[in-house]
């Protein structure tokens, strides 16, 4: 993230007492950001629940600075702390507008040409479930795919800006999992239920501002078992070139998300299965699954 970015709405911290958040909490783990630009500190945003509310906060190893509201907005510190193990971990960021690329990896393409243009779908924001939480396969669902992604978050708002620019209006990057049921891809009219489905966006753990997020590894595990690894560098419309491309003809809203595709192949997941999605500098966004009944 630029040194310009946000800097009217950047939450107020301390300069001294911050240092790269390490995140261990059995479903997520935020490691070093050797990608970084410039000398800039990664940041993480966390959305969490507690007694009953929902918060923003920095995440400061195993403490949750909590933030007196969103991080894209004039947001401060409360001076109010809590342990992470206190908080339930939310998806880091509400949505308004949930925007993916699809076919954005050679490895992903097969046999097929790489589009001139990005290839643009929608999911809903109903879709959107944080760490931990079940990816739900409906009860009518028989091929229902996992897709790790890296997701920008947007954090100004964006109309018809240059790709040049477009850095200027990230807040930052997290990990998705572009749940997809393949068959409604092939025989529905459009891609309503095959990505839009409830608990078919898992996102999290952290939003992390401060990295090149044009550089940065992606990779998913199933069971355990790493089934897709890809770097950011490997997208053939990269971060920048596709905020700019959506804001010709969407005006994105500080908290929008773009999930910018998937490498590889992928393949059914299954009641039982626990599916983990890294990103470099952002860490582990880890979902079961489990069949509706």
């Amino acid at each position: 993230m630029r040194d310009s970015v946000l800097k009217p709405g950047h939450p107020r911290r301390s300069a001294t007492r911050r240092r790269w958040p390490e995140l261990v909490l059995g479903v997520a783990a935020l490691a070093g950001a050797p990608g970084a630009i410039g000398a800039q500190t990664p940041v993480a945003y966390v959305r969490y629940e507690t007694g009953g509310d929902v918060r923003y906060g920095i995440l400061d190893g195993d403490r949750v600075h909590e933030l007196d509201g969103a991080p894209f907005a004039s947001s401060r510190e409360t001076g109010v702390t809590r342990a992470l193990a206190d908080v339930r971990l939310l998806a880091p960021v509400a949505p308004g507008k949930v925007i993916a690329v699809g076919l954005n990896y050679r490895s992903h393409l097969g046999d097929r040409e790489p589009a001139s243009y990005p290839g643009l779908f929608a999911k809903l924001p109903s879709s959107i479930v944080g760490p931990g939480a079940d990816i739900v396969l409906p009860p009518d669902a028989g091929n229902v795919h996992y897709e790790g992604e890296l997701v920008v978050v947007i954090g100004r708002r964006a109309r018809n800006v240059g790709a040049g620019e477009a850095g200027a209006y990230i807040l930052g990057v997290t990990a998705g999992n572009d749940v997809s049921e393949r068959d409604w891809q092939r025989d529905d009219l459009q891609w309503f239920r095959a990505k839009a489905s409830d608990t078919f966006g898992p996102l999290g753990p952290a939003i992390v501002s401060g990295l090149d997020y044009e550089d940065l590894h992606v990779q998913t595990r199933l069971n355990g078992e790493v089934v897709q690894s890809a770097r950011t560098s490997d997208l053939i419309f990269g971060v920048d070139e596709i905020v700019g491309y959506v804001s010709r003809y969407v005006t994105l809203e500080p908290g929008d998300v773009i999930y910018t595709g998937t490498p590889g192949t992928t393949s059914a997941m299954k009641g039982g299965d626990v599916v983990e999605v890294e990103v470099e500098g952002v860490g582990v966004l880890r979902n079961p699954v489990v069949r509706a009944p």
